[in-house]
């Protein structure tokens, strides 16, 4: 209803969101005050996303996308239409997730922010020496010359002359590492063995069988005798082996191009994303492929002219290596009148980035390399300071990676950005983002199946008073423990120097829990990940995200789908490949995808539930073999809880599946089918069960880095439960968080800082929580003393040392 004194126009204050059936919501119906920050909360695989992206936003950009002509359609991601009754009051989002940026190896920071445009753009109008356009001072753009003949028409009786031109262009990639930074060097040990022959099988890259293709090729091509062992070879068959240019041959009578192994090489694997590659292509790449920075550029990408053009003594190469606080610093003492209006909008993105807290990185960071936190905060720079108004942000977790002294920060930027009259929306597990907002949306009640439902919405007070599992946990404080355990030894670090870090010498205790804390970009994944997950017997649990499929799920994932077609195939004495959807016991209409998906061009493709197997993904024949009482089919709609007490016990007992069901218990996926297809999962989700399979592997240090993302107030219990059963197990655990209860659980706190680039680096504190809380000499001890209310007295402190700040010098 609108007073009689109201606008029409102003009544369109809600989004209205009626039926939303999406994954695993129940016909949920909520309304979103516009204009408002709102924060959606709820355990982890309670629906959260698939309410705020997979509902709201996805709508929004689906109806963007249909005011282009279908023309324009056709080359847009085709996008279906939520399954939902009632959508209303939408009005434009802006996603900003958690994707990783593109890890291409040509990507930046500076790149992917539009940063390095800009700075191409400077150097092309005031560098001095002048060497030519923007494309000049472009990594990845190559100098180009050619000559040729060209016919010119001249005057009006339509005239011809044939006319000889040059044509350059200045580019700013370096040749020889092609504006990559590095070269490879490769191991020549990894490619063949020396004392066999050909045809005994030296060659030891993948894929290169003598049984086919290739051992025709190097039977036939006349460079070398195949039979001979390589280390007979003279230095030209050796040349010809190895470094052949592209040569026709003939073998068989078929024509075909004979081409040296390391040239071959480095077109197939080694210019590739190792990401990309198939994980046995992948060991071997890192294994054959040694990469040092270029000589020629020392690791700028740049060419000798890029880099000779100065601006007051700098070139583009020292800007984009610089801390970003710095370069804009620098930028902020430019006065061109002739280039106001660039230095203008490069001064804005670079305090945007010190303002959202990456004034630390640099424009030349590969964005490969940034954590999936930095990454989100990257993709907000563009927004900050926009002149739109009335949109909607959608954020996924903006605290992600987060110290809790910048929190405030992010904090502060939401607020602003709804301030400016856009609606917000948050999903967001963090307490001081909870207790900004103006609404709450908490679903659950529990999560997968058990949740979906809209439990409680209002405020922040009324969630604390409203009984529901977030209202419940959300004044959570953890306590400090009253005892430690004592170390069974140390792993030593020695000078260590990667990026940001100052010759880093420190003791890392092992047989105990160690938390290394810092606010981001002081380098704590530079000292573990960079001297510590590559040695012996350590297991890390980084967070890049899983990859899969529609076809893959939480079976095939982590390998539990091996042992339950062992066990069909046993019982029922058939082969185990019966019990594929991906292989011969697929149902033949649906090549075991379970649906139908027909295109439709540019619009929105229709997915129907195969009529055949009506979604099951087996032909019927298979379903007749049972395994307990149980179809493969039933099997894998069994929840994880379901599925470890029937592989536990009875018939079905299978203990090589119950103890992967069991680590995936103790993460908390509990409630996870075991056939949910994984593009399904939310990021806590998937980074629980990346962490579960990890769980399994043999080593006797574990490293994991903030496990804790993406998990709800009432699961970090059940986290730490785990945690303190691996080091009860004799395991030593690292980890790197920002949470301040798994601090507070910790033996032994590393706090690496004191701030962030080149001004972290160094240890600042090393010991006990209890003595990080009684110093708060560092950020990190501040927050924690606040969090847990003081200090508590400890008892049984490693006898190493007592906890201490610390001073280190370069």
């Amino acid at each position: 209803m609108t007073s009689s004194n109201q606008h029409p126009a102003d009544s369109h204050d809600l989004i209205r969101v009626q039926g939303a059936r999406e994954n695993n919501l129940k016909d949920v119906s909520v309304e979103i005050p516009k204009r408002r920050l709102t924060v959606f909360t709820g355990v982890s695989g309670s629906g959260k996303s698939s309410l705020v992206f997979g509902t709201i936003a996805a709508e929004s950009q689906r109806l963007i996308n249909e005011t282009y002509s279908a023309f324009v359609q056709g080359f847009m991601p085709t996008l279906a239409r939520p399954e939902v009754d009632v959508l209303q009051g939408l009005t434009t989002a802006i996603i900003i997730d958690q994707e990783r940026l593109v890890g291409n190896p040509r990507s930046t920071v500076g790149t992917v922010t539009d940063a390095n445009a800009m700075l191409r753009v400077l150097w092309s109008r005031l560098g001095k020496p002048h060497i030519g356009g923007p494309g000049a001072f472009a990594f990845n753009v190559p100098s180009v010359r050619a000559a040729g003949s060209i016919t010119v028409e001249k005057g009006e009786k339509g005239g011809k002359k044939a006319e000889n031109v040059v044509f350059t262009r200045a580019g700013g990639m370096c040749p020889r590492c092609e504006g990559l930074g590095s070269v490879s060097d490769i191991d020549l040990t990894q490619l063949y063995d020396e004392s066999k022959s050909i045809n005994e099988g030296a060659i030891t890259i993948p894929g290169y069988s003598m049984d086919g293709w290739y051992g025709r090729i190097f039977n036939g091509c006349g460079f070398f005798d195949a039979d001979k062992p390589i280390r007979k070879f003279t230095k030209k068959e050796l040349h010809d082996l190895l470094h052949k240019e592209p040569t026709k041959i003939k073998v068989d009578g078929i024509n075909l191009t004979y081409e040296g192994l390391i040239p071959k090489l480095q077109k197939s694997m080694l210019s590739k994303d190792l990401d990309s590659l198939q994980p046995h292509i992948r060991a071997f790449v890192e294994r054959v492929a040694t990469f040092t920075a270029c000589p020629d550029c020392g690791g700028t990408r740049l060419s000798e002219a890029a880099r000779s053009s100065k601006i007051k003594g700098i070139n583009i190469a020292d800007a984009c290596a610089m801390q970003i606080s710095e370069l804009a610093a620098w930028v902020r003492d430019l006065n061109q009148p002739s280039v106001a209006p660039l230095l203008t909008a490069l001064r804005h993105t670079l305090d945007s980035f010190v303002e959202i807290g990456l004034g630390y990185l640099s424009l030349d960071r590969p964005t490969g390399t940034l954590s999936g936190g930095e990454a989100q905060r990257t993709k907000m720079i563009r927004h900050l300071g926009s002149s739109l108004t009335d949109v909607t942000y959608v954020f996924d977790e903006p605290t992600v990676g987060m110290h809790p002294h910048d929190i405030q920060r992010m904090n502060d930027l939401l607020l602003r950005l709804r301030d400016k009259g856009n609606t917000v929306l948050v999903v967001e597990h963090k307490p001081e983002v909870i207790a900004i907002a103006d609404n709450v949306v908490d679903l659950g009640p529990g999560a997968g199946t058990a949740g979906g439902e809209v439990v409680f919405q209002g405020t922040v007070d009324g969630l604390r008073a409203s009984g529901t599992l977030t209202g419940r946990h959300l004044s959570d404080r953890a306590s400090l423990k009253t005892s430690v355990r004592k170390p069974s030894g140390v792993m030593k670090v020695r000078g260590a120097r990667a990026h940001n870090l100052k010759n880093v010498d420190v003791d890392i205790p092992l047989g105990v829990l160690v938390v290394v804390t810092g606010v981001a970009g002081s380098g704590k994944s530079s000292l573990i990940h960079g001297s510590v997950s590559s040695r012996d017997g350590v297991v890390s649990v980084d967070q890049t995200p899983i990859r899969g499929s529609r076809r893959s799920n939480p079976a095939t994932y982590t390998g539990l789908l091996d042992p339950i077609r062992s066990a069909f195939a046993k019982a029922n004495g058939v082969k185990p490949a019966l019990f594929s959807a991906n292989s011969e016991g697929a149902c033949p209409s649906c090549n075991g995808a379970g649906v139908i998906y027909t295109d439709l061009a540019m619009m929105a493709g229709v997915t129907t539930v195969c009529e055949d197997c009506e979604g099951r993904r087996f032909q019927a024949s298979v379903l007749e073999y049972r395994l307990g009482g149980r179809n493969i089919a039933e099997v894998l709609d069994m929840p994880v809880a379901e599925a470890a007490a029937f592989f536990g016990a009875g018939k079905a007992r299978t203990p090589a599946a119950h103890a992967i069901l069991e680590r995936m218990a103790d993460v908390g996926l509990g409630y996870l089918r075991l056939g949910q297809p994984l593009t399904t999962l939310s990021g806590g989700e998937r980074q629980r069960l990346k962490l579960a399979t990890h769980m399994g592997a043999d080593g006797g240090v574990f490293v994991l880095d903030e496990p804790t993302t993406g998990l709800h107030l009432a699961d970090l219990e059940q986290l730490l439960g785990l945690l303190d059963r691996l080091v009860d197990a004799g395991k030593s655990v690292i980890v790197i968080e920002h949470n301040q209860a798994v601090m507070a659980r910790a033996d032994w706190i590393i706090d690496l800082g004191p701030g962030a680039g080149h001004d972290g680096g160094r240890i600042v504190f090393e010991g006990t929580p209890a003595d990080l809380v009684a110093a708060r000499s560092t950020l990190t001890g501040e927050h924690l003393a606040a969090f847990v209310g003081g200090a508590v007295k400890q008892k049984n402190a490693p006898a190493r040392s007592s906890g201490r700040a610390r001073t280190q010098h370069a």
